[in-house]
């Protein structure tokens, strides 16, 4: 993790990116202990900033409460996995249907704007946890338009699980990267351009099709 962090902002905003950072780049590794005293020490900061952000990284799901043992970094196994796959499933399309037919232009304006930060995220190479938390966006303001405030919360409350669930996929048991995401950025666009036609079934179907194409592969071992 780096050491002092510059602190303009909100303490807890700023040392809450910067541990979503370290767990998403697998420089904090899937169950290793998060201890308050070691964090505010690297960043240079109290314990009350520290504590915060570890609270808020455990509601999205990066971070877990042990009893006896503190917080750590979540765990990612077979019954997390299918427990986010079933509910993006079985929500996710269909708020995308809605937001399409809603004809939400502003937010797929901000979607192109992210699959093109994507794409030269890719192109770069090596930014795992920026391309993960992007693919998190682009979905998000896909299905931001629905209508519907439930299912986008049930929706945003998988978002961190979900970039966790990518991050451990792509390294393998000595945290090497495997492999790039071409695909997953060649089915992001074909989603969009559904979208951006007023395809809601289209993208509906599309985002079906992605959404259970990524897990069998996290579930196969593949990455």
């Amino acid at each position: 993790m780096s050491t002092k962090l510059d602190l303009p902002q909100s303490r807890i905003e700023v040392v809450l990116e910067a541990i979503r950072r370290g767990i998403l780049t697998h420089e904090l590794r899937p169950g290793q202990p998060l201890v308050e005293a070691e964090l505010a020490a690297e960043f240079g900061v109290s314990k009350t900033p520290v504590r915060e952000a570890l609270k808020i990284l455990s509601h999205s799901g990066l971070v877990q409460s042990v009893a006896y043992k503190g917080m750590r970094v979540q765990t990612v196994d077979s019954e997390l996995i299918t427990s986010v796959r079933d509910l993006r499933l079985l929500i996710e399309p269909e708020a995308v249907r809605r937001a399409v037919a809603e004809g939400s232009e502003g937010f797929l304006g901000e979607a192109r704007r992210s699959l093109e930060t994507a794409r030269r995220l890719i192109d770069q190479g090596g930014d795992r946890a920026g391309l993960s938390l992007v693919n998190r966006d682009f979905h998000s303001l896909l299905y931001a338009g629905c209508g519907n405030p439930l299912m986008r919360e049930v929706l945003d409350n998988l978002r961190d699980r979900t970039a966790l669930i990518s991050v451990v996929a792509w390294h393998d048991a000595e945290g090497r990267v495997l492999h790039p995401s071409e695909f997953e950025w060649d089915e992001h666009r074909d989603i969009l351009e559904a979208a951006e036609a007023g395809d809601a079934e289209g993208a509906a179907r599309l985002t079906t099709g992605h959404i259970s194409r990524f897990f069998e592969r996290v579930l196969a071992g593949d990455g």
